[in-house]
């Protein structure tokens, strides 16, 4: 695979993949324990991912900027350095139970990883042979997928306390009692951040230690965005992608609500359908998917798996009990190949300009920032987290358009090939 002076290199990289999927898959968990800590309708506990994806929308630019000026490795020390800050920031936040500082810390974080992701895929092709390039990536991103299935396992074991007061129990308790409940909830975010952020910091230490190839790019003719944009494959996957991603992240993000709520589990319980349902899969679909397309082209492929979802959003929507789990479990199967097929769909045969176009759809995935609080208005006001998956509903008929013609191109060279990695 590699060669042995790559060896310890590209398990540096590989493990880069592991921890940024780890923090992201950690949200879910976040989302209704921090709902529960603070008090917060689904609305405000939304936040979360909008911290996120702001700060991966608003660092994209300027990661690509800081690789050009310092270099790779430069780049991802300072990546990891800012989700280390991000993950110690949660103890002041939690002993001062400021739910503004917990959202500062996690756009913080996002700031990091989306360094560290402009980083990582280029510094994974190089570490050996070019012939085996597609195979180390593949590798390195199903680690990432691994920790779709990890992430809520230890969120549910070392955050979720299992206890769940109403609001009419918690304001019959005295103000001692309530404070002491709530800042509990608070303080138990604090040693698993804190954990991670020490294992970041080493992992810094180690890429500041070990000797990494340089990677020498040859420099394009730059155009303005809007130039690029005038594709319309890739227009077309900048919106795809920009629902997708917003779909993603209200199936995940609420999924305990939701499983709570319909199906009547304990936050634990429903944590572990998250990790070993869900998780597991979300990255089975990848390896199938991969299997699948050898047979069924991309595109369609992405059609049939968005409508697919569309059935089993209305399957969340409108049914009550165990199914509406089994309905999301089922929804990140098929979930799996949406963000990698999209992105290989919309930079086809972009020739030079296929770094911006790249750029652009990294992008997109902003919708994970706006979405989910419009899921959060609608469960607030008809007072039914269900309803608010008719937002990924619409979704996956958008992502559905684009695999059935939006992604198609004038001339295009040949057939897409799809790496069932990243997000």
């Amino acid at each position: 695979m590699a060669k042995n002076k790559y060896l310890v290199p590209l398990i540096l990289i590989t493990s880069l993949f592991f921890f940024w999927g780890l923090i992201h898959n950690l949200d879910p968990i976040l989302i209704p324990h921090l709902r529960k800590a603070f008090r917060l309708n689904t609305l405000q506990s939304s936040l979360v991912d909008s911290a996120v994806f702001i700060g991966y929308f608003v660092m994209a630019i300027p990661a690509g900027m800081i690789m050009e000026r310092l270099g790779f490795r430069a780049g991802i020390i300072i990546g990891l350095l800012f989700f280390a800050t991000g993950s110690f920031l949660f103890v002041p936040a939690a002993n001062t139970r400021e739910y503004s500082f917990f959202l500062a810390a996690l756009f913080i974080i996002a700031c990091g990883l989306a360094i560290l992701e402009t980083a990582a895929n280029p510094y994974a092709t190089v570490l050996g042979s070019p012939e085996t390039a597609t195979q180390r990536l593949n590798l390195a991103q199903s680690f990432n997928g691994l920790s779709v299935a990890v992430a809520p396992l230890i969120g549910g074991k070392f955050i979720l306390s299992g206890k769940h007061f109403s609001d009419a129990e918690l304001n019959s308790m005295t103000d001692s009692a309530r404070n002491i409940y709530l800042q509990s909830e608070a303080n138990s975010v604090k040693m698993p951040y804190v954990v991670i952020g020490v294992v970041i910091l080493l992992v810094a230490l180690l890429f500041y230690l070990v000797k990494l190839p340089d990677i020498k790019e040859e420099k394009s003719e730059r155009k303005g965005l809007l130039h690029t944009l005038r594709h319309k494959h890739l227009s077309g996957a900048v919106i795809a992608q920009f629902f997708y991603v917003g779909a993603q992240v209200c199936v995940t993000s609420f999924f305990i609500n939701l499983a709570t709520r319909s199906a009547g589990l304990d936050e634990k319980t429903a944590a572990s359908y998250l990790g070993l349902g869900y998780g597991i899969a979300f990255m089975g679909g990848r390896f199938i998917g991969t299997f699948v397309m050898k047979y069924i082209a991309p595109a369609r492929l992405l059609t049939l798996y968005a409508v697919l979802n569309i059935f089993l959003s209305l399957i969340a929507v409108f049914s009550t009990g165990i199914i509406t789990v089994y309905a999301l479990i089922a929804i990140g199967f098929f979930m799996s190949i949406m963000f990698p097929t999209i992105f290989a769909l919309g930079i086809h045969d972009l020739g030079h300009e296929t770094k911006m176009g790249a750029s652009l759809i990294i992008m997109s995935i902003v919708g994970g920032a706006v979405l989910p609080p419009l899921l959060g208005i609608i469960a607030d006001r008809t007072n039914n987290i269900q309803y608010g998956y008719v937002v990924p509903l619409i979704c996956f008929v958008i992502v559905a358009w684009y695999g059935w013609s939006g992604y198609k191109v004038k001339g295009a060279s040949g057939p897409v090939k799809v790496q069932l990695g990243g997000h």
